[in-house]
């Protein structure tokens, strides 16, 4: 079993790693090399008896993908692009990025001429206001960010190239993942993470937004058993609609809050400064809030049950179940 990682050097990148490394299989099969890639070069796990490559570079470079593929892999990760803020703020390098490398990276895998299960990690920007109090899976897709439209263009690429028989793929539609670990990023939706990373961690968090502001969460344990669950899954009982919205917990901010509070203590709260920034706002209040994500839960996709869980898997995985 081959796998390649796009993106490999990014969080979700490096926990899929680790969790592969962990299993040592894949799909029921041994895994014996990984291919690694990202803009950067991806630190390598130690790994006995498995071929690691790394491989470095801009996906939409010509040529970049067809060397990546050559080695023809089993199963392949997708999970390049650049995020949403970035996205919004550039929008050459938006859809360099995020379109142009996605389909060079399909369409290599289609001049090559063999056909891996592709997992393509999409996102909930596809969906853009005014929203029903719960979006159903039937609800048409009509982003409204830069962002959103590359991963709705992207969605519909995979599909088309599944219908092909190009590629098995299956594109999963990511919430906000929180609680990230590490430094914030230029993502939007960075703050969800923030103003409870931070906290935790001794820090001051900025809160840019209202407390009202509903949104729909997974842990990055969570993002990784997607993943994992989309690389195994059978394609026959997903049918010709290859892209599912993942299940998750909606909450709203003051309700993230109400849960810091309750695991961390009303002084962990405190370190939250609420300072609004219109720009994060103007992005954020077209955002979709709670999704039924039938299809995916009845195709076995699991997430947690409320957020005290989302941060107590962060506590236990980040900062070895400590609160400063």
């Amino acid at each position: 079993m081959r796998v390649l990682i796009t993106g490999a050097a990014g969080m979700v990148g490096r926990k899929l790693i680790a969790r592969l490394a962990k299993d040592g299989v894949l799909r029921g099969r041994k895994i014996t090399a990984l291919d690694l890639h990202d803009i950067v070069p991806p630190q390598a796990p130690t790994l006995a008896g498995v071929d690691i490559s790394i491989h470095a570079g801009d996906l939409s470079t010509p040529g970049a993908t067809a060397k990546l593929v050559a080695s023809r892999p089993d199963v392949i990760f997708h999970l390049a692009g650049i995020v949403s803020g970035e996205a919004e703020a550039n929008f050459d390098l938006g859809y360099r990025v995020n379109l142009d490398g996605t389909r060079a990276l399909f369409d290599a895998v289609r001049v090559a001429g063999f056909a891996p299960r592709l997992v393509f990690t999409s996102s909930i920007a596809v969906f853009g206001a005014p929203f029903p109090d719960v979006i159903p899976d039937e609800f048409h897709p009509t982003p409204l960010t830069s962002y959103g439209t590359q991963k709705l263009i992207s969605e519909a690429l995979l599909a088309d190239y599944s219908r092909r028989g190009f590629f098995d793929g299956i594109g999963i539609r990511l919430p906000t993942i929180c609680v990230r670990p590490g430094k914030p990023n230029k993502a939007a939706s960075s703050f969800f993470s923030g103003i409870i990373r931070e906290p935790l961690s001794g820090q001051e968090a900025i809160l840019p937004v209202p407390r009202s502001v509903l949104h729909t969460h997974a842990s990055p344990r969570s993002a990784v058993n997607f993943l994992i669950h989309a690389a195994e899954i059978d394609g026959d009982k997903v049918g010709p609609r290859r892209n599912l919205t993942m299940p998750g917990v909606a909450v709203t901010v003051g309700e993230q809050i109400d849960a810091l509070g309750r695991i961390g203590g009303a002084e962990v709260v405190k370190r939250i400064r609420e300072q609004p920034d219109e720009t994060i706002w103007a992005i954020v209040r077209g955002w979709p809030t709670r999704f039924e994500a039938r299809r995916s839960r009845e195709l076995g996709f699991v997430a947690e049950k409320n957020f005290d869980e989302i941060i107590r898997a962060h506590i236990e995985d980040e900062l070895d179940g400590r609160i400063e």
